[in-house]
């Protein structure tokens, strides 16, 4: 990882609190949704993100969720830690993503669709679904990094007019010296997330090879393949998400059905 790179993560305010306290309560397997919910009540930018979530057609929850505690029944508390660390490293961040010609909001449509398939997916498996869902929203996260460094070096526009969804990685690696997943791992270990948050992202382009977590960086790799950042709607993505699914051998049945619901 070079200097500049270094120099930006250093630079960037910690964390709040209330994802702290939200790191420490889901880990603690005594705690429930009674320690969750009063940290959130008490951040009502959080709250109206949870809710404004929890209320999106992709989870396909029968009725309108009002309050944080039903949000928090109806997600699970390893869910809702996602949603948590999400939403306050967006509010933490100067997200500027011009670099790569996509606004917030864009970001956050693709971040919610990818989370809300790994929910469905993996919802039967509390374990898997705790790395997965947490990391789905942060996949791309490194890319606010090198859209910062960018514009500081005025290269942004140059680099825009470059870009496609093919050659992204190569790109970023020309003009930063390091790809997305790879500043995203930075990030969290600047953030202090645990190895089972940071190794699937790590090894998110070659999942065999991770030391562990193999089927979390792979299903991430499919996630991330499904709903591309800068081209998400293609259904062309969609036949190579498959193509990955056979290859790792992942759940394909359970993932189909988990497409399914989010696309009603």
């Amino acid at each position: 990882m070079n200097e500049k790179i270094l120099t930006q993560i250093k630079s960037l305010p910690p964390l709040p609190d209330s994802v702290v306290k939200i790191q420490e309560i889901t880990s603690n397997p005594d705690a429930g949704v009674k320690d969750l919910v009063p940290i959130i009540e008490k951040d009502p930018m959080l709250k109206a993100d949870l809710l404004k979530a929890a209320n999106s057609p992709l989870y396909g929850f029968a009725r309108q969720i009002k309050t944080v505690d039903r949000a928090v029944a109806l997600f699970g508390m390893t869910t809702v830690k996602g949603f948590v660390i999400s939403f306050a490293i967006r509010n933490t961040l100067k997200f500027d993503l011009s670099a790569y010609g996509i606004s917030e909001d864009q970001f956050q449509d693709v971040a919610l669709k990818r989370n809300a398939l790994a929910f469905n997916w993996y919802r039967l498996n509390k374990q898997k679904l705790d790395i997965i869902a947490t990391d789905a929203f942060l996949i791309d996260i490194g890319a606010v990094i090198i859209s910062l460094i960018l514009i500081t070096e005025n290269r942004h526009n140059e680099f825009r007019n470059k870009l496609t969804p093919q050659n992204r990685y190569a790109l970023e690696k020309e003009y930063v010296g390091a790809t997305t997943p790879e500043i995203t791992a930075e990030l969290f270990k600047r953030w202090h997330f645990g190895q089972d948050l940071i190794i699937p992202i790590q090894y998110i382009d070659n999942p065999e090879n991770a030391p562990e977590y193999n089927e979390c960086a792979a299903s991430l790799d499919v996630l991330r393949t499904t709903y591309d950042l800068l081209d998400p709607n293609n259904e062309e993505n969609l036949n190579k998400a498959f193509e990955k699914i056979e290859k790792y051998n992942l759940d394909i049945n359970q993932f189909k059905e988990a497409l399914e619901k989010i696309s009603n």
